[in-house]
């Protein structure tokens, strides 16, 4: 797949080959600055490199001037209808704004706008949504991904109309075929970077499954360049989730974690240890498996490229690296002796 251009956001590439970044978006009241300011700070914590503010009014922007200074990390300004209030976003020194050209007036607004983007070196993402098209095109395309990856190429032409190519694409459904399809049309028609979602998804478990089917399908084929996992709640498992996709598809570094799903050969609470292994490794940064098997059956053969695993016994289980057996521990061990040899590992 060839390579898509290159976007710089607030110090950080998006395209030309660089790694995928993960994204999110406040869902605080913008307007009060320490609330949006904790939760900026929460996601940063958790791994996102940029994040996403609704910047609604004159009081939210007034809050953005001190939210911006302060956040640590990359803000993009997410605009509906005002071009003058993305312009001042720009001013104010968000490093994105994304908005749809389509949606905010006339022509000559658009070219204000790019006017002050170019001025300011702040990139646009058009954001186009199944929910949101243009009458003309919903009706000569229908709800398809045809009529979302033509709109997008619209919106993209009427920037570059006006000499502005920074620009970050997206092309969102909460359809993942017709999602994922139109991603793959507008992947094959331009190439600009390209923004990943599954808009809409839902919450928890079926939100997460949708989001890993759309982006991973086309993260696998090469497609796209920064991700957000929308979810229905706190932010945060957004970023935890998007984390996880890119550390399974070895487009991040991380630690993944391994486990049987149990049978009646398991002797051990294999879920719990499960979820303090899971405790103790999610904020690595560093190429780590770590394998949780039940029995000695699915222990160190079938995990024999962890770095390190536990198959649990009667009474005592087994700890090995690399398929090779260092020690046995007592059940109520399992986890304070896995803790030790990451720590031990961590401290090479």
């Amino acid at each position: 797949m060839r390579h898509t251009r290159k976007v710089c956001v607030g110090g950080i590439t998006i395209g030309d080959g660089a790694p995928v970044t993960v994204q999110s978006m406040t869902n605080t009241p913008t307007a009060n600055a320490e609330a949006t300011l904790a939760q900026i700070r929460a996601l940063k914590a958790a791994g996102c490199d940029l994040v996403r503010l609704a910047v609604c009014s004159d009081e939210d922007l007034a809050a953005c001037r001190k939210i911006l200074p302060a956040a640590g990390v990359p803000l993009v300004a997410d605009i509906q209808f005002d071009w003058k209030l993305a312009a001042a976003c720009s001013d104010a020194g968000f490093a994105k704004v994304r908005f749809n050209p389509g949606n905010i007036g006339s022509d000559d607004n658009v070219r204000r706008l790019t006017d002050v983007c170019k001025h300011n070196g702040t990139p646009i993402r058009v954001g186009v949504n199944l929910g949101s098209l243009q009458k003309d095109i919903a009706q000569r395309y229908g709800r398809t991904a045809n009529a979302l990856c033509e709109s997008a190429l619209q919106h993209v032409a009427l920037l570059e109309k006006f000499g502005f190519y920074d620009t970050v694409v997206s092309v969102k459904a909460s359809d993942v075929r017709i999602c994922t399809q139109a991603y793959r049309l507008l992947h094959d028609a331009c190439d600009y970077p390209l923004h990943l979602g599954i808009t809409e998804s839902g919450a928890k478990t079926a939100g997460i499954v949708k989001s890993s089917i759309g982006i991973g399908s086309l993260l696998l084929d090469g497609i796209g360049d920064t991700v957000r996992v929308s979810l229905t709640g706190d932010p945060v498992a957004e970023v935890t989730a998007a984390k996880h996709i890119l550390v399974a598809l070895g487009l991040r570094k991380g630690c993944e974690i391994v486990s049987c799903p149990t049978c009646s050969r398991c002797h051990i609470d294999l879920a719990a240890i499960y979820d303090e292994v899971a405790a103790l490794t999610e904020h690595l940064d560093i190429p780590l498996k770590v394998a949780v098997m039940g029995c000695v059956v699915n222990g160190p053969g079938e995990a024999s490229d962890a770095d390190f695993g536990v198959a649990g016994g009667v009474g005592k289980s087994v700890l090995f690296s690399r398929g090779a057996v260092i020690k046995t521990v007592r059940n109520e061990e399992i986890v304070p002796a896995l803790r030790q040899l990451l720590t031990e590992y961590m401290q090479k």
